[in-house]
Protein backbone atom coordinates (compact mmCIF):
# COMPACT_ATOMS: atom_id res chain seq x y z
CA UNK A 1 0.00 0.00 0.00
CA UNK A 2 1.25 3.34 -0.61
CA UNK A 3 2.45 5.81 1.84
CA UNK A 4 2.53 9.54 2.47
CA UNK A 5 6.52 8.43 2.64
CA UNK A 6 5.99 7.47 -0.92
CA UNK A 7 4.79 10.55 -2.53
CA UNK A 8 6.64 13.48 -3.74
CA UNK A 9 5.08 14.93 -0.87
CA UNK A 10 6.68 19.20 0.32
CA UNK A 11 9.60 18.25 2.68
CA UNK A 12 7.96 20.74 5.42
CA UNK A 13 4.77 18.63 5.75
CA UNK A 14 6.50 14.99 6.07
CA UNK A 15 5.81 13.81 9.47
CA UNK A 16 2.71 16.31 10.06
CA UNK A 17 -0.72 15.21 11.22
CA UNK A 18 -3.86 16.77 10.62
CA UNK A 19 -5.55 19.35 12.74
CA UNK A 20 -8.64 17.40 14.50
CA UNK A 21 -9.92 16.84 18.04
CA UNK A 22 -11.26 13.57 18.60
CA UNK A 23 -14.88 12.74 17.44
CA UNK A 24 -15.90 9.73 20.15
CA UNK A 25 -19.12 8.44 20.53
CA UNK A 26 -19.99 9.40 24.16
CA UNK A 27 -22.89 10.86 26.46
CA UNK A 28 -21.31 14.26 26.77
CA UNK A 29 -18.87 15.57 23.82
CA UNK A 30 -17.69 18.59 25.37
CA UNK A 31 -14.14 19.28 23.28
CA UNK A 32 -14.88 21.27 20.46
CA UNK A 33 -16.42 24.37 21.86
CA UNK A 34 -19.85 23.87 20.00
CA UNK A 35 -22.64 24.88 21.08
CA UNK A 36 -24.81 22.14 23.41
CA UNK A 37 -28.16 23.39 22.16
CA UNK A 38 -29.86 22.28 19.31
CA UNK A 39 -31.20 24.70 16.67
CA UNK A 40 -34.59 25.52 17.71
CA UNK A 41 -37.67 24.01 15.43
CA UNK A 42 -38.43 27.66 14.70
CA UNK A 43 -35.48 28.38 12.85
CA UNK A 44 -34.96 24.65 11.22
CA UNK A 45 -38.14 25.30 9.00
CA UNK A 46 -36.84 28.65 8.05
CA UNK A 47 -33.42 27.50 7.08
CA UNK A 48 -35.41 24.34 5.72
CA UNK A 49 -37.58 26.63 3.14
CA UNK A 50 -34.35 29.48 2.46
CA UNK A 51 -32.28 25.77 1.20
CA UNK A 52 -35.70 24.76 -0.79
CA UNK A 53 -36.17 27.92 -2.72
CA UNK A 54 -32.55 27.41 -4.17
CA UNK A 55 -32.27 23.65 -4.98
CA UNK A 56 -34.39 24.61 -8.49
CA UNK A 57 -31.29 27.06 -9.23
CA UNK A 58 -28.66 24.82 -8.76
CA UNK A 59 -27.30 24.46 -12.15
CA UNK A 60 -26.47 28.07 -11.70
CA UNK A 61 -23.50 29.40 -9.75
CA UNK A 62 -24.14 31.63 -6.25
CA UNK A 63 -23.49 34.50 -5.95
CA UNK A 64 -19.81 34.99 -6.38
CA UNK A 65 -19.30 37.96 -3.68
CA UNK A 66 -22.31 36.70 -1.71
CA UNK A 67 -23.06 40.39 -1.07
CA UNK A 68 -26.19 39.32 0.29
CA UNK A 69 -24.88 37.98 3.24
CA UNK A 70 -22.31 40.28 3.74
CA UNK A 71 -24.92 42.82 4.17
CA UNK A 72 -25.88 40.90 6.42
CA UNK A 73 -23.53 40.15 8.37
CA UNK A 74 -22.34 44.23 7.91
CA UNK A 75 -26.00 44.63 9.82
CA UNK A 76 -25.63 42.27 12.58
CA UNK A 77 -22.07 43.41 13.54
CA UNK A 78 -23.09 46.99 13.95
CA UNK A 79 -20.55 49.81 14.14
CA UNK A 80 -21.19 51.47 10.92
CA UNK A 81 -20.04 48.57 9.39
CA UNK A 82 -20.87 48.48 5.24
CA UNK A 83 -20.84 45.42 3.02
CA UNK A 84 -17.29 46.85 1.33
CA UNK A 85 -15.88 45.72 5.10
CA UNK A 86 -16.86 42.41 5.55
CA UNK A 87 -15.96 38.99 3.56
CA UNK A 88 -17.19 35.82 3.96
CA UNK A 89 -16.13 32.40 3.95
CA UNK A 90 -16.62 28.32 5.31
CA UNK A 91 -15.46 29.73 8.60
CA UNK A 92 -13.10 31.16 10.29
CA UNK A 93 -10.28 29.16 8.90
CA UNK A 94 -10.62 29.89 5.46
CA UNK A 95 -10.80 33.38 6.72
CA UNK A 96 -7.64 33.56 7.70
CA UNK A 97 -6.15 31.36 5.33
CA UNK A 98 -7.22 34.15 2.37
CA UNK A 99 -5.61 36.46 5.01
CA UNK A 100 -2.36 35.05 5.08
CA UNK A 101 -2.38 33.92 1.01
CA UNK A 102 -2.77 37.67 0.77
CA UNK A 103 -0.52 39.26 3.41
CA UNK A 104 1.93 36.69 4.17
CA UNK A 105 3.59 33.71 1.98
CA UNK A 106 6.55 32.82 0.64
CA UNK A 107 9.30 35.63 2.38
CA UNK A 108 7.13 36.66 5.26
CA UNK A 109 5.81 35.80 8.70
CA UNK A 110 3.09 35.33 10.64
CA UNK A 111 3.01 36.24 14.85
CA UNK A 112 1.10 34.45 17.56
CA UNK A 113 1.34 34.26 21.26
CA UNK A 114 0.69 30.86 22.41
CA UNK A 115 -0.78 28.98 23.31
CA UNK A 116 -3.39 30.18 21.14
CA UNK A 117 -5.63 28.75 18.67
CA UNK A 118 -3.66 25.54 17.17
CA UNK A 119 -5.03 26.18 13.58
CA UNK A 120 -3.20 29.68 13.25
CA UNK A 121 1.07 27.85 13.03
CA UNK A 122 -0.85 24.74 10.65
CA UNK A 123 -2.63 27.79 8.30
CA UNK A 124 0.79 29.68 7.95
CA UNK A 125 2.28 26.49 6.95
CA UNK A 126 -0.15 25.65 4.10
CA UNK A 127 0.41 28.95 3.17
CA UNK A 128 4.55 29.14 3.10
CA UNK A 129 4.29 31.91 5.70
CA UNK A 130 7.04 31.61 8.34
CA UNK A 131 5.71 31.03 12.04
CA UNK A 132 6.57 33.08 14.80
CA UNK A 133 5.66 31.75 18.48
CA UNK A 134 5.73 34.60 20.52
CA UNK A 135 5.48 34.07 24.55
CA UNK A 136 2.37 34.87 26.95
CA UNK A 137 3.24 35.03 30.90
CA UNK A 138 3.03 32.82 33.25
CA UNK A 139 -0.60 33.38 33.96
CA UNK A 140 -1.27 33.60 29.84
CA UNK A 141 -1.90 36.99 30.32
CA UNK A 142 -0.83 39.26 27.68
CA UNK A 143 0.39 42.99 28.73
CA UNK A 144 1.17 45.36 25.75
CA UNK A 145 4.55 46.39 26.56
CA UNK A 146 5.48 42.13 26.63
CA UNK A 147 3.50 42.06 22.98
CA UNK A 148 4.82 45.09 21.58
CA UNK A 149 8.47 44.09 22.32
CA UNK A 150 8.20 41.01 20.70
CA UNK A 151 6.36 42.47 17.83
CA UNK A 152 9.56 45.05 17.12
CA UNK A 153 11.94 42.61 18.10
CA UNK A 154 10.36 39.83 15.04
CA UNK A 155 8.82 43.11 12.84
CA UNK A 156 6.22 40.09 11.48
CA UNK A 157 4.45 40.82 8.34
CA UNK A 158 1.09 39.47 10.17
CA UNK A 159 0.21 39.39 13.62
CA UNK A 160 -2.34 36.95 15.21
CA UNK A 161 -4.32 38.15 18.68
CA UNK A 162 -7.00 35.90 19.85
CA UNK A 163 -9.70 37.51 22.02
CA UNK A 164 -10.75 35.76 23.82
CA UNK A 165 -7.93 33.50 23.92
CA UNK A 166 -7.99 29.94 22.57
CA UNK A 167 -7.37 27.74 24.54
CA UNK A 168 -7.09 30.49 27.51
CA UNK A 169 -10.42 31.78 27.29
CA UNK A 170 -9.32 35.41 28.24
CA UNK A 171 -10.44 38.07 26.43
CA UNK A 172 -7.66 41.32 25.78
CA UNK A 173 -7.70 44.62 27.22
CA UNK A 174 -8.35 47.15 24.20
CA UNK A 175 -4.44 48.84 24.65
CA UNK A 176 -2.96 45.63 23.79
CA UNK A 177 -4.59 45.85 20.66
CA UNK A 178 -3.80 49.40 19.74
CA UNK A 179 -0.09 49.32 21.35
CA UNK A 180 0.67 45.78 18.52
CA UNK A 181 -1.12 47.96 15.47
CA UNK A 182 1.16 51.05 16.58
CA UNK A 183 3.75 48.86 16.90
CA UNK A 184 3.69 46.35 13.86
CA UNK A 185 4.79 46.48 10.42
CA UNK A 186 1.95 44.56 8.59
CA UNK A 187 -1.28 43.50 9.24
CA UNK A 188 -3.24 42.58 12.48
CA UNK A 189 -5.62 40.07 12.75
CA UNK A 190 -7.87 40.19 16.18
CA UNK A 191 -9.60 36.55 16.20
CA UNK A 192 -12.94 37.18 17.64
CA UNK A 193 -14.22 33.81 17.56
CA UNK A 194 -15.97 33.92 20.94
CA UNK A 195 -16.97 37.37 20.88
CA UNK A 196 -20.62 36.87 22.09
CA UNK A 197 -19.79 34.79 24.99
CA UNK A 198 -17.07 37.51 26.65
CA UNK A 199 -18.36 39.04 30.06
CA UNK A 200 -19.50 42.65 30.65
CA UNK A 201 -17.37 45.42 29.82
CA UNK A 202 -15.47 43.44 27.40
CA UNK A 203 -14.94 45.98 23.92
CA UNK A 204 -14.73 44.09 20.59
CA UNK A 205 -11.70 45.10 18.18
CA UNK A 206 -14.62 46.44 15.51
CA UNK A 207 -14.69 49.64 17.64
CA UNK A 208 -11.19 50.43 16.63
CA UNK A 209 -11.72 49.82 12.91
CA UNK A 210 -11.79 53.12 11.56
CA UNK A 211 -8.91 54.70 12.66
CA UNK A 212 -6.80 51.31 11.42
CA UNK A 213 -6.85 50.03 7.95
CA UNK A 214 -4.49 47.41 8.51
CA UNK A 215 -6.68 45.58 11.01
CA UNK A 216 -8.74 42.79 10.51
CA UNK A 217 -11.52 41.21 12.65
CA UNK A 218 -12.57 37.83 12.23
CA UNK A 219 -15.88 35.84 13.87
CA UNK A 220 -17.87 33.03 13.37
CA UNK A 221 -21.51 31.96 13.34
CA UNK A 222 -19.81 28.25 14.53
CA UNK A 223 -19.94 29.24 18.33
CA UNK A 224 -22.63 31.24 19.58
CA UNK A 225 -25.08 31.08 16.75
CA UNK A 226 -24.64 26.83 16.77
CA UNK A 227 -24.08 26.79 13.47
CA UNK A 228 -20.93 25.05 12.83
CA UNK A 229 -22.48 22.30 10.62
CA UNK A 230 -23.08 25.25 8.25
CA UNK A 231 -19.25 26.52 8.11
CA UNK A 232 -19.59 30.68 7.71
CA UNK A 233 -17.05 32.71 8.96
CA UNK A 234 -16.68 36.64 8.22
CA UNK A 235 -14.27 38.94 8.43
CA UNK A 236 -14.47 43.20 8.98
CA UNK A 237 -11.91 45.42 7.77
CA UNK A 238 -11.06 48.12 6.04
CA UNK A 239 -12.50 47.58 1.94
CA UNK A 240 -8.97 47.20 0.55
CA UNK A 241 -8.59 44.40 2.98
CA UNK A 242 -11.71 42.74 1.07
CA UNK A 243 -10.22 43.71 -2.20
CA UNK A 244 -6.99 41.74 -0.97
CA UNK A 245 -8.63 38.39 -0.15
CA UNK A 246 -11.15 38.69 -3.26
CA UNK A 247 -7.64 38.47 -5.10
CA UNK A 248 -6.93 34.72 -3.95
CA UNK A 249 -10.46 33.48 -2.66
CA UNK A 250 -11.66 30.66 -4.96
CA UNK A 251 -14.57 31.21 -7.39
CA UNK A 252 -18.28 30.65 -6.04
CA UNK A 253 -16.39 29.20 -2.65
CA UNK A 254 -19.69 29.74 -1.23
CA UNK A 255 -22.46 27.89 -2.42
CA UNK A 256 -25.69 29.10 -2.59
CA UNK A 257 -26.71 26.66 0.40
CA UNK A 258 -24.88 28.36 2.39
CA UNK A 259 -24.99 31.40 2.03
CA UNK A 260 -29.20 30.82 1.57
CA UNK A 261 -28.95 29.16 5.40
CA UNK A 262 -26.67 31.53 6.88
CA UNK A 263 -29.10 34.57 6.12
CA UNK A 264 -32.14 32.41 7.22
CA UNK A 265 -30.30 32.37 10.70
CA UNK A 266 -29.02 35.56 10.57
CA UNK A 267 -32.46 36.76 10.18
CA UNK A 268 -33.38 34.60 13.30
CA UNK A 269 -30.30 35.81 15.78
CA UNK A 270 -32.54 36.68 18.13
CA UNK A 271 -33.73 33.08 18.91
CA UNK A 272 -30.25 31.48 17.87
CA UNK A 273 -28.43 33.30 20.45
CA UNK A 274 -30.85 33.02 23.42
CA UNK A 275 -28.65 30.37 24.27
CA UNK A 276 -25.72 32.32 25.01
CA UNK A 277 -26.27 33.56 28.55
CA UNK A 278 -27.64 29.92 29.77
CA UNK A 279 -23.88 29.23 28.08
CA UNK A 280 -21.91 31.96 29.96
CA UNK A 281 -23.90 30.54 33.14
CA UNK A 282 -22.60 27.37 32.99
CA UNK A 283 -18.83 28.55 32.00
CA UNK A 284 -19.21 30.66 35.36
CA UNK A 285 -20.41 27.45 37.13
CA UNK A 286 -17.23 25.25 36.06
CA UNK A 287 -15.10 28.43 37.15
CA UNK A 288 -16.62 29.05 40.29
CA UNK A 289 -16.62 25.47 41.79
CA UNK A 290 -13.77 24.15 40.51
CA UNK A 291 -11.93 27.08 42.25
CA UNK A 292 -14.20 26.37 45.36
CA UNK A 293 -12.46 22.64 44.62
CA UNK A 294 -8.83 24.29 44.70
CA UNK A 295 -8.34 23.78 41.41
CA UNK A 296 -6.82 26.60 39.31
CA UNK A 297 -9.01 27.71 36.57
CA UNK A 298 -7.87 30.06 34.24
CA UNK A 299 -10.63 33.55 33.46
CA UNK A 300 -12.66 32.99 30.80
CA UNK A 301 -14.64 35.09 28.26
CA UNK A 302 -15.81 32.35 26.27
CA UNK A 303 -17.60 29.36 25.91
CA UNK A 304 -14.64 26.82 27.54
CA UNK A 305 -13.01 26.79 30.71
CA UNK A 306 -9.43 26.04 30.86
CA UNK A 307 -8.37 24.03 34.29
CA UNK A 308 -5.12 22.82 35.90
CA UNK A 309 -4.85 18.66 36.72
CA UNK A 310 -2.40 17.45 38.98
CA UNK A 311 0.61 15.16 37.25
CA UNK A 312 0.01 14.20 33.32
CA UNK A 313 -3.15 15.56 31.28
CA UNK A 314 -3.44 12.78 28.87
CA UNK A 315 -4.32 11.07 32.07
CA UNK A 316 -6.63 12.89 33.50
CA UNK A 317 -8.20 13.26 30.00
CA UNK A 318 -8.56 9.40 29.61
CA UNK A 319 -10.13 9.33 33.54
CA UNK A 320 -13.02 11.86 32.82
CA UNK A 321 -13.22 9.61 29.11
CA UNK A 322 -13.74 6.73 31.14
CA UNK A 323 -16.30 8.47 32.42
CA UNK A 324 -18.11 9.27 29.39
CA UNK A 325 -17.24 12.72 29.67
CA UNK A 326 -14.63 13.91 26.54
CA UNK A 327 -12.93 16.93 26.98
CA UNK A 328 -10.02 18.97 25.04
CA UNK A 329 -6.16 17.99 25.33
CA UNK A 330 -4.97 20.91 23.87
CA UNK A 331 -1.45 19.70 24.04
CA UNK A 332 -0.43 22.13 26.97
CA UNK A 333 1.21 20.02 29.77
CA UNK A 334 -0.88 19.67 33.30
CA UNK A 335 -3.82 21.22 31.72
CA UNK A 336 -7.36 20.85 29.92
CA UNK A 337 -9.95 22.28 28.57
CA UNK A 338 -13.89 22.05 29.13
CA UNK A 339 -16.67 23.25 26.98
CA UNK A 340 -19.65 24.76 28.62
CA UNK A 341 -22.79 23.26 27.92
CA UNK A 342 -26.16 22.04 28.83
CA UNK A 343 -27.30 22.47 32.83
CA UNK A 344 -26.79 18.67 32.58
CA UNK A 345 -23.75 18.09 30.89
CA UNK A 346 -21.87 20.31 33.60
CA UNK A 347 -23.11 18.15 36.02
CA UNK A 348 -22.01 14.96 34.39
CA UNK A 349 -18.52 16.81 34.15
CA UNK A 350 -18.25 18.03 37.51
CA UNK A 351 -19.17 14.57 38.71
CA UNK A 352 -16.80 12.78 36.73
CA UNK A 353 -13.76 15.87 37.81
CA UNK A 354 -14.54 13.98 41.61
CA UNK A 355 -12.67 11.15 40.27
CA UNK A 356 -9.52 13.19 39.78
Amino acid sequence: MTTLDDLPIRDDLRGRTPYGAPQLDVPVRLNTNENSYPVPEPVVEAIGKALAAELRDLNRYPDRDAVALRADLAGYLGHGLTVEQVWAANGSNEIQQQLLQAFGGPGRSVLGFVPAYSMHPLLALGTGTRWVPARRGADFGLTAEEAVAQVREHAPDVVFLCSPNNPTGTALDPTVVTAVLDAAPGMVIVDEAYAEFARPGTVSALALLPDHPRLVVTRTMSKAFGFAGGRLGYLAADPAVVQAVQLVRLPYHLSALTQAAARAALAHRDALLATVAAIKEQRDRIVTVLRSRGVRVADSDANFVLFAVDGDQAVAWRTLLDQGVLVRDVGLPGWLRVTAGTPAETDAFLTAMDKL
